[in-house]
């Protein structure tokens, strides 16, 4: 109310409804259900009775522009990673909450022919599949056979170690998604971490620290908390190797799982070195099986 009432001090009539209250417009029924933290404290579902249609707000969108109005109009592995990516790097720190709150909604037993969240597409297609995705996103459930490797380089030896860990990864039977950080917008890394089983981040050292473009990553990390998602570091140093502590720091803040020690060569690896980072990926696969 006090929000409102900022925004638009023109002395309005403002009523605040709760959950369970109902606005009739002329035979079209409104009825709210409050959803505080998907992802505002004052959020609200509203439910069209007569057409049982589901409007979230925030919740099951996706930052999606394209000319079409509904999910099932457009290439469907487009759509899911838009969807993927909006709840990693806007919900996933609520968690809690949205798994709470769906739980709710499938106990009401409300029938819904469609969704329409304020952002994005309508769901209108088998519309509960959405929902039943947040339930597993918000239980942390990992429903992906792959292994996210995101790391930056100076003078390409962590890239070795990065390309050697994924091959590790790989002779696993896990799918190594490797993503070089400079090429890789922070939030599709968070996307793609959604249901993958693991992530493994690298950097040289710069300063004593990480080169600064990981910064965006790791804070994104200690925000959107991917708790119980297994991690690890590795990277290359000349003097000293504060960057795997950095980042180590940073999987720690995350709630994120450490499974391994990480994984440091000095200056350019040698090609013993190298057999040593495809078996750091090989065994970090198998702690994520």
């Amino acid at each position: 109310m006090d929000e409102l009432k900022k925004h638009y001090a023109n002395g309005w009539d403002i009523q605040t409804v709760k959950t369970g209250d109902e606005i009739d417009l002329g035979g079209k029924t409104l009825r709210f259900y409050e959803a505080p933290m998907l992802h505002w404290p004052e959020s609200m579902f509203t439910y069209y009775v007569e057409k049982e249609v589901l409007l979230p707000n925030d919740a099951f969108g996706q930052h999606y522009a394209t000319e079409k109005r509904f999910a099932d109009e457009v290439d469907q592995n487009i759509l899911w990673k838009e969807a993927e990516k909006y709840y990693a790097n806007i919900l996933w720190p609520l968690s809690s909450m949205v798994q709470r709150k769906i739980e709710e909604v499938i106990k009401l037993g409300l029938p819904i022919k469609m969704i329409a969240p304020s952002h994005g597409l309508i769901w209108r297609k088998n519309p509960l599949e959405i929902v039943t995705k947040y339930l597993a996103w918000a239980k942390g459930e990992r429903t992906s056979n792959k292994v996210v490797i995101a790391w930056d380089t100076m003078w390409q030896s962590t890239t070795k170690l990065a390309r050697a860990i994924a091959e590790g990864v790989e002779s696993e039977g896990i799918t190594p998604l490797v993503m070089l950080i400079p090429h890789s917008d922070r939030s599709d890394i968070m996307g793609e971490l959604l249901e993958a089983k693991g992530i493994l981040v690298g950097s040289p050292t710069l300063h004593n620290d990480i080169l600064p473009t990981l910064a965006p990553i790791l804070s994104d990390f200690e925000v959107l908390k991917p708790k119980g998602k297994k991690a690890a570091a590795f990277g290359s140093y000349g003097w000293g190797g504060g960057a795997v502590k950095r980042i180590q720091e940073s999987i720690e803040r995350g709630k994120m799982e450490i499974v391994m020690e990480p994984f440091t060569v000095k200056w350019v690896p040698t090609d013993e070195e190298l057999k040593g980072a495809f078996e750091f990926g090989r065994a970090f696969a198998k702690a994520v099986k």
